[in-house]
């Protein structure tokens, strides 16, 4: 097939292309920087914005599928920028499909779409999407998810996928703020002890490729969304120690009052918007939930309906994020 990936030189996205590339597809990756590695892959590489209509209809010329992973990603920020990249620009991403008569839509959508304020322990695609949210990031990621899934019809068929803290070689997002966040050898983390389960970033890949096949096979996914993860669910202090030490850093891991954390969001917040300061603040009542929270879930229907499998285990996936940190 011919595959449009959005966001394709992201980290997920990357290793999307990757994959896709090394199971013969025709790859076409659409972002808004260059990408050098996958240009020398044979990937047709094309920059330009999520919400520019021409831009990407351009782009998904001769398309048989989308997998759509571009977006904005975070804890803080300006709502009209989340809404603007995550909301309008799915729905650039659905017009693009029906204008140019691409048949499959994969979209990467979000956990964080149903927590909120609970402990989630084993939870599956039954539970509710939130209609309150702490952050423009669940509540943009929630809305997209219900476009996207809003428009699988006989002619577009679309699923959805929430994997749960994508992790790897190159993260952008959950490494380097762990690491930033280790102060004098400690880090200060609320619910040590809460599991939450993650996902290395070549699985994530490689369920963004099985949806794919699915709907372009039975489609008995289409219409619904999905939990992906590792399926090895663990105390947060204990995932988060591997995590660092595979970085080479390690850090003692010092418990805190969830209350404490939750409070200080909240205070956080205040100032940042008073002050109107630019940077992110330290936590944020949407972190702070997070870390104070159980949160992993079931995911017996990507393996079922999917054929899912994390290939490779969480001790294979720190080994390899081992080697590459050390390789520099």
């Amino acid at each position: 097939m011919k595959v449009l990936v959005t966001g394709g030189g992201g980290f997920l996205g990357s290793a999307i292309c990757r994959q896709l590339c090394a199971l013969n597809h025709s790859v076409v990756a659409f972002q808004r920087s260059a990408a050098d590695s996958l240009s020398q892959l044979g990937v047709e590489v094309i920059q330009g914005d999520i919400c520019d209509f021409a831009a990407l209809s351009g782009a998904a010329i001769g398309c048989d599928a989308i997998i759509h992973t571009a977006g904005k990603a975070g804890i803080w920020g300006n709502r009209e920028d989340y809404w603007r990249i995550n909301v309008t620009g799915t729905e650039t991403v659905i017009q693009v499909c029906r204008q140019a008569g691409v048949g499959i839509l994969v979209h990467t959508s979000s956990p964080s779409i149903v927590q909120g304020g609970r402990d989630i322990e084993g939870g599956d695609e039954s539970l509710p999407v939130n209609d309150k949210f702490l952050a423009p990031y669940p509540e943009t990621k929630a809305r997209a998810e219900k476009l996207a899934l809003g428009a699988n019809s006989s002619n577009l068929k679309v699923n959805a996928l929430r994997p749960h803290l994508i992790w790897g070689p190159d993260d952008p997002h959950i490494l380097p703020r762990l690491a930033a966040s280790v102060r004098r050898g400690k880090l200060a983390l609320p619910g040590a002890d809460k599991t939450i389960d993650t996902v290395f970033v070549e699985n994530a890949a490689r369920a963004h490729i099985d949806a794919m096949n699915e709907l372009a096979e039975r489609a008995h996914s289409a219409g619904k969304a999905y939990f992906i993860s590792n399926d090895e669910p663990m105390p947060q202090g204990k995932i988060i120690g591997k995590l660092l030490r595979a970085v080479g850093v390690e850090a003692e891991i010092k418990p805190v009052p969830t209350w404490l954390v939750q409070v200080a969001g909240v205070i956080c917040e205040l100032l940042w918007r008073r002050l109107k300061l630019k940077s992110e603040p330290p936590v944020t009542r949407f972190s702070a939930d997070q870390l104070s929270t159980a949160h992993w879930y079931n995911i017996s229907a990507a393996k079922r309906d999917l054929a899912y499998r994390a290939d490779i285990s969480t001790e294979l996936g720190l080994e390899i994020l081992r080697r590459a940190s050390a390789a520099g």
